[in-house]
């Protein structure tokens, strides 16, 4: 079981008091998302984008709201830059879990509480 947050971020914090986070945790500017996580992220929550943060403040910066990107693209920029994959991220081998939604944040407690 693994956590991939920014130490910094409040929101990841929160989040792993909420659901009593007890797996590894990893941090997402230094150490990254590893491609093959990526890719199981992508297949599990329908694709690169479905995971892409349009919040990111580089998303505007560099023009790419002005641009068609494609999947591929769009996977290039998050291996690329951390700030553009929805955080945090928790790899629980068998499933996946990507954002800060209440939504998702339930989903992972009662998942964790099994």
């Amino acid at each position: 079981m693994k956590a991939y947050i920014l130490p910094a971020c409040s929101t990841c914090q929160r989040i792993l008091k909420e659901v009593e986070w007890s797996g590894e945790i990893h941090d997402i500017k230094s150490d990254g998302v590893p491609a093959k996580l990526l890719d199981k992220i992508a297949d599990e929550h329908g694709g690169y984008e479905a995971v892409f943060s349009k919040r990111a403040m580089k998303y505007k910066s560099l023009g790419l709201k002005e641009r068609q990107l494609s999947e591929q693209d769009f996977r290039q920029y998050i291996l690329e830059e951390y700030t553009f994959l929805k955080r945090p991220v928790f790899d629980l081998g068998d499933k996946t879990f990507v954002g800060n939604s209440k939504k998702v944040v339930a989903s992972l407690a009662e998942y964790l509480a099994r």
